[in-house]
């Protein structure tokens, strides 16, 4: 299993001029209309009525399971409107009924090479597994493997079905030249996992996400930006450039397993092994494998069948971390999206990623400046934050970090910016656990920090 080209965006650069950098990088009829709408739901712009469009005669059990569901965001304001004119409805009720077990129809099972999805309006496919012996009742791992350039999801099912057994399903998407680097195939991926989970029981506290050469690009990169949805990453034969080594940070509660080829001539091992270095310094947890093996065709740029046992019993003993009590996030400009209960929502001027992640080479990329923010619960009810290059960030907050019958008090940069009662919201508790698509870890509370600059102090 080798990969292929290097990515356009290694090895450029005022960073990159060592020899190792250098080597990659919508009367009477009308009235019968609208009885029919009564009954079966709202009408809204277009040429029918759109799917999930709520009916006020809905339980409020079907009301927030559909409106977690939706993608559509006309019809989660419509359910969210019906939700709140209900009597019932309170953040206790929601609550529970997010956290109730979710009851799934059987699906397809075993090989499904051609798998059809939409990202960004255009049809994609992916390749999945799901062992035979799948029960819907039960809930499974998922693996979601990136090929390498020259290759496919679905010729990756032949090297990993073999192997893996009847213990987790096998999700492998496709993406041109295997620019997993892209925007588009973060897009992709985290599309697959959306639709992987909606038709399949996955436990969301057992997803791993892997990849080989670009793939492994992939799963450093889409793993850093969101490494509060796995469990796990373990990128094979790859490396990132060292402006992204920032982002590591964000995996200190996501350990990571790295495999690599001492012979490997098309990504060198060294790239590896300033990861790992990298790793060390900022106290990631980690496995690290160099091995020895190669392959006729590929050398040492291949990922060997003999290290796959040590790597699937490696996941077979870890689980996502929910709600840690402390975190680190880093971002650039183009990813302030929600991690774990943090959020960064405006920053100062910084490192903006391109559809091509890093190729514009602007002064704030090759400077490697990004947001950094670091949250930690340090007493009960107390939140101390320090912040880098932030104006503004996000507590979302739940009864398992503070006890809102209380007062919270949080510190920012060394000074307290808000004291008092956090009130629990259904709104908020909805629209996160749609946004987020995981109902196990759920935020009713939320706190919106401004954060004054230093001219705005007088300091």
């Amino acid at each position: 299993m080798n990969g292929g080209v290097l990515p356009a965006f290694f090895g450029t650069g005022k960073r990159h001029m060592t020899n190792r950098q250098s080597t990659f990088f919508v009367f009477v009829s009308l009235s019968l209309c609208l009885m029919v709408q009564t009954v079966w739901g709202h009408s809204i712009p277009g040429d029918g009525p759109a799917e999930g469009i709520p009916s006020p005669r809905m339980s409020l059990s079907s009301l927030v399971k559909d409106f977690v569901k939706t993608e559509s965001s006309e019809t989660a304001q419509a359910l969210l409107a019906d939700i709140q004119r209900l009597p019932e409805a309170n953040v206790e009720t929601i609550a529970r009924i997010l956290q109730e077990p979710r009851h799934y129809e059987s699906q397809p099972v075993g090989s499904q090479p051609n798998r059809q999805i939409a990202v960004r309006g255009l049809d994609r496919s992916y390749a999945l597994y799901v062992p035979e012996s799948y029960q819907p009742e039960q809930a499974y791992p998922l693996i979601v493997c990136l090929h390498g350039a020259g290759f496919s999801g679905e010729a990756y099912l032949d090297r990993w079905i073999p192997r893996l057994g009847d213990r987790y399903i096998l999700a492998c998407p496709t993406v041109a030249m295997g620019a997993w680097w892209t925007r588009y195939g973060e897009d992709l991926v985290l599309q697959v996992l959306r639709d992987v989970q909606d038709r399949y029981h996955v436990d969301p506290d057992r997803i791993f996400l892997t990849g080989m050469s670009n793939g492994g690009i992939g799963a450093w990169i889409i793993g850093m930006h969101y490494a509060d949805r796995f469990a796990g990453l373990a990128p094979m034969a790859s490396g990132i450039d060292d402006v992204l080594f920032p982002f590591v940070e964000n995996l200190s509660h996501t350990p990571v397993y790295v495999i690599h080829g001492q012979e490997d001539q098309v990504m060198p091992v060294q790239l590896s092994r300033d990861l790992v270095k990298e790793m060390e310094r900022r106290g990631i947890p980690y496995h690290y494998r160099e091995h020895h093996w190669t392959h006729p065709l590929a050398g040492g740029h291949f990922f060997p069948k003999q290290e796959l046992p040590d790597l699937i019993a490696w996941m077979d003993e870890h689980t996502r971390v929910r709600l840690p009590w402390s975190i680190s996030l880093v971002r650039d400009a183009t990813h302030l999206t929600p991690f774990h209960w943090v959020r960064i929502d405006m920053t100062e001027h910084i490192a903006a990623f391109t559809e091509n992640l890093i190729d514009s080479r602007d002064e704030f990329i090759a400077g490697a400046i990004y947001a950094k923010l670091h949250a930690e619960i340090t007493a009960p009810n107390n939140i101390v934050v320090n912040t880098n290059r932030i104006r503004r960030y996000t507590l979302f907050l739940n009864q398992d970090l503070v006890d809102f019958s209380k007062p919270v008090v949080v510190k920012t940069n060394g000074k307290i910016s808000f004291e008092g009662m956090v009130e629990p919201r259904m709104e908020t508790l909805l629209q996160e656990a749609r946004h987020r698509l995981d109902v196990r870890v759920v935020f009713p509370g939320k706190l919106i920090i401004d954060v004054p600059s230093t001219s705005d102090d007088g300091g």
